[in-house]
This record gives C-alpha cells, structure tokens and sequence, in this order.
C-alpha cells in the first residue's frame, strides 16, 4: 500500500488513545477511530459512547468493530485453558501481538489507510534496517514489554504519538485543550476481562452451568492438596487453578515460615510450597518466539532478559536449540519462573523480540 496521511487510531474510550487522536490531528494526519468490543465488563457501553463523542467533537470519521466472538476464542478461551493446564497466561500480550495490531491492519486495508496508532506508551526506532519498539520516555507506563511479537509489517506503519509523553502530561494536554473529562479519566488496571482477581472469573466460567458441557474446562475444580517438596501433605487447596507459580498471599494456610508455590501438578490436583530460594533458577526456553535481528541478541552476554512488566531485569545469553527453541542461559538465578509466561529481550534501548516460557531448568 502506498503511504499516505491517513491514520487508523484504536480508540478505547480512555485517556491515552482520546491525546493520541489529538496530537495526531495536531501533526497533520486525517484520522478515523476504530472502538474494538472485546469485553465488555459488567455488559458496560459507556466506553463506546465517550469515543464516538470525542470524535465527533474533534470531527474524525470514527467506527466500533465487534470483535468479541473473536476475543472469547483467542484470549479468554486460552486464558483459561492455560490456567487448568497449570500454566501462567499473559492475555494482554496474546491479545496485542495476535489480535489487536493485526485486527487494526486488517481494517486499515480495506479502507486504504497506512498509519496505524493506539495510545500505547511505546516509541518506535530505526536501526540498521529495522524497525524496532523502544521503551517510552515514561517509565511507569511503558508498554513495550507486550509488543515482542509484532513483525516488520506491522512496525513499519505503526504511530506512537504517547512514546514520548508522561501519563500527567497526557492528562494536562487533555486538559489544556479544554477536554476534562478526558483528563481524568481512571487508569485501566489489570486484565480488561478480570481487572481485580482473575480467581473470582475463572471460578465464575469453570462452575458456570450454562456453559459448553462438551468442554472440559467448564468443569468443577476440586479441592486439593498442598505439599511440601518431599510430597508430605500440609494442607488442603481450593483447586490448582487457582494458584500461580512464586504465589505468596492468599495460600490460606498458617505455617512458621514463609513459603511459596513451586509447582502446580493438574494431574494430580497437587500444589508443591517451598522456600523461595527453592524457585530459583538459572535457565528456561522459549516457544512461538519472534526476534527482530537475530545478531543483536544470539550470543552477546550484554542482552537484558524480562519476564514481568515492571521488575526483574536479569542479564542473560541466547542461544537456539536443534528443537528450534530460544535457550536463555541466566547470569543470575530467577525466582518464579512459570510456564506460559512471557519473556522480553532489550538490549541498547531497544525491544529485540521475546518468547512464551515453555519449560524451566528442574534443578
């Protein structure tokens, strides 16, 4: 497609994406919204109803697509699935590299647009051939750690017009520009289908009778056993799915010394607790991994490793295995690694790809 000034901008309703549709009128670009129904929380529209007034204030063409068939089977179905197989999901990043950014290209085609845009706090780099995400300037926002997947296709037309803003100076343009209620929009806080505990959800759909009785994860979850490392029982669970791999808190039980989740067996409905020195480790390997340039990262020993949003950078080496997966050898050990989670590469300040965790050293 030929380039032009036209932009497709997902819209969500909330602050981050209403500046980025300002700013980019402000840069000159001609912008049309696109609202996604995903989810909608509590059957709640208000979302949909504040983008279609803040386009219509600032005069773009704007459209709501009904995505939620599409969302049920790609990301809450698999949210689920890899809970009751004892895994730990990342649905925001499933949803980003597999569904959103692509679902935006998708429309953006067949209505001959180039740009694509949301309001995420990312920035975009060219380097040495490539485009590649770049953490935003705004450090407690930055959303880079979600965008690994996304391919040069993809890179090449995106807008980040956020990458260089901090969240209070979002909320100050807004404001500026004589849009309050825009400025004080409340921040989206965790997963947009279970913002809270993804517990009370996944109990909700696992004992859901109106569910598909055909599918064998809508399906009572028993109580289990907690055990230690020597399979000695300690006490009795609320059923494995409803723990995570380095969980803490909420264990329900009352020991003389802190312990942690190491292990979840679905097998068996077991939940291994040890120490947290027990976690740690010192390797793990990716699947369904994606790097931008394979010479930035394989071998060097400078390559940061992440595997949570905020915290834990960890310096590591890369190699590939003959299976054809990403092999990170840890230059200091990594509590609470678990499998399904996510892993991000940076290295000079830019995003280089990352992976899904499909296996951890069982030392």
């Amino acid at each position: 497609m030929e380039k032009n000034k036209r932009v497709l901008l997902g819209m969500s309703g909330g602050t981050d994406s209403s500046v980025a549709a300002m700013l980019l009128l402000e840069a000159g670009y001609e912008v049309t919204g696109v609202t996604f129904r995903f989810y909608e929380f509590n059957g709640s529209t208000e979302y949909l109803e504040d983008a279609r007034a803040l386009a219509a204030r600032l005069g773009i063409g704007h459209i709501t697509y009904d995505a939620r068939k599409v969302f049920q089977e790609q990301i809450i179905d698999y949210f689920i699935d890899e809970y009751m197989s004892g895994h730990t999901p990342v649905p925001c990043t499933l949803c980003n590299n597999q569904l959103k950014w692509p679902l935006l290209a998708k429309i953006a085609d067949e209505m001959g647009i180039f740009y694509l845009a949301t309001g995420h706090y990312v920035r975009k780099q060219w380097v040495d051939g490539n485009y590649y995400i770049a953490p935003a300037e705004d450090v407690d926002k930055d959303q880079s750690f979600f965008l690994w997947g996304l391919r040069q296709e993809i890179l090449q037309r995106m807008l980040l017009p956020m990458g260089g803003m901090t969240k209070s100076e979002a909320r100050a343009y807004a404001a500026g520009r004589g849009f309050e209620k825009v400025s004080k929009k409340k921040d989206s806080i965790g997963v947009c289908f279970c913002p809270l505990d993804y517990r009370s959800f996944l109990k909700k759909c696992l004992c859901d009778e109106s569910g598909d009785k055909n599918r064998n994860i809508y399906r009572k979850v028993e109580r289990g056993r907690f055990l230690d490392e020597s399979g000695n029982f300690i006490a009795w669970h609320e059923g494995y799915p409803f723990y995570t791999i380095g969980q803490r808190r909420g264990l329900g039980i009352q020991l003389n010394r802190a312990v942690f989740v190491k292990e979840i067996h679905p097998e068996t409905n077991e939940v291994v607790l040890a120490s947290l020195k027990s976690l740690e480790k010192s390797e793990m390997w990716l699947k369904d991994w994606n790097i931008v340039d394979e010479s930035r990262l394989l071998g060097c020993d400078d390559v940061i490793v992440k595997i949570r949003y905020r915290k834990q950078e960890n310096h590591c080496s890369v190699t590939i295995t003959p299976e054809g997966l990403l092999h990170i050898r840890l230059h200091e050990p990594l509590s609470a690694i678990a499998e399904g989670q996510a892993a991000a590469f940076y290295k000079d300040g830019l995003l280089l790809g990352g992976g899904i965790i499909t296996m951890s050293d069982q030392r």
